[in-house]
């Protein structure tokens, strides 16, 4: 009887969130330096109009609001996925050396391929992050007793202050630091269709490769004994899933540089509504992530406008707390 009304209301939660989402997408289009009317968007949606208002909405806005949706589904789901693999409560991608790694093959593409294009600095970062996310898991299980959680992160935050290291040491030899500055301060401040068409698409194929595999990420996210038992390719599953995180972490920050704290947060909130199942963690984790993204991205436009507060930093206040919220808990919340 539990289980069919926690059937019944799983569709109310989804319809929930994509109110929430919904609404976040309304208010990130409507406030910012310059406020805009449910008319201008209207307009600038549905209509050939041109006025200022309305190239600022399709030219600006329009673009950074939509990779605020694509930046903060990819954080969140490959937050969970890394949650899920490594069965590590503290798992993120900013924290785990995904971002760090991804920021390094940037700095080093700038300095020797000052020429190359966006689509070759978003394979750089997909290189990248890889390298980031083998070293920390290489560390964190180079001892007998597998992804012990606090190895992990231990890893992480070493791999991470070395790959951050290069990228600043590059930077200073190359006297490409402010260049460098620029794609890693963590915004969405200058999104561009034209980037949009490329970070999009494997965006979408990382979500698409977790959806997948959902239900075997949540057999691996209780045992790994149980999916052999089962007959699951653990090998394979979990190759893929990483893939999946490269591909989503990459991208990511190919188009926002720096930003922790997001796939910690929200896949911890979604189990708290959801469960543990990952066949409903994954889609709430994107709608929340990309609704989360939104918010913080319009407090980035409002709190100081007309100047721009870094997305980073707000994401941090927020994120940091949390954190330590989880440490203090032991990792037990929201599992």
């Amino acid at each position: 009887m539990a289980t069919d009304k926690k059937s019944l209301l799983l569709p109310i939660k989804f319809v929930g969130g994509l109110i929430l989402f919904i609404v976040s997408f309304t208010i990130a289009l409507l406030f910012g330096a310059a406020e805009t009317s449910l008319k201008d968007v209207g307009q600038a949606l549905f209509t050939s109009q041109k006025s200022d208002t309305l190239t600022m909405l399709r030219e600006i806005r329009f673009p950074r609001e939509v990779g605020a949706v694509f930046v903060g589904a990819a954080f969140s789901v490959a937050g969970a996925i890394m949650q899920g693999l490594t069965r590590n409560p503290l798992a993120d991608p900013g924290l785990l050396g995904l971002t760090a790694g991804a920021n390094t093959a940037l700095a080093v593409t700038i300095a020797l391929l000052p020429t190359v294009g966006y689509f070759g600095i978003t394979i750089a970062c997909f290189i990248g992050a890889a390298i980031g996310v083998l070293l920390v898991l290489g560390m964190g299980t180079v001892k007998k007793g597998g992804f012990s959680p606090l190895r992990i992160v231990l890893a992480g935050a070493a791999v991470s202050a070395f790959l951050y290291g290069v990228a600043d040491g590059i930077g200073l030899y190359f006297k490409i630091s402010k260049d460098v500055s620029l794609w890693t301060s963590g915004g969405l401040m200058g999104t561009t269709w034209s980037q949009l068409k490329i970070i999009i698409p494997f965006i979408l194929v990382g979500i698409v490769l977790a959806l997948v595999l959902s239900r075997q990420l949540t057999i691996l996210s209780l045992s790994e004994e149980v999916a052999v038992g089962l007959g699951q390719k653990t090998a394979l599953v979990k190759t893929v899933l990483v893939i999946a995180i490269v591909l989503l972490a990459g991208a990511s920050v190919a188009l926002v540089g720096n930003m922790a704290f997001v796939g910690l947060m929200i896949p911890h909130m979604v189990r708290l509504v959801v469960g543990t199942d990952y066949r409903y963690v994954l889609p709430m984790s994107a709608i929340a992530g990309a609704a989360f993204m939104l918010l913080a991205d319009t407090a980035a436009r409002v709190i100081n406008a007309p100047y721009e507060t870094p997305l980073y930093a707000i994401v941090s206040v927020l994120g940091l707390p949390f954190f330590l919220f989880i440490v203090k808990k032991g990792g037990k919340v929201a599992l």
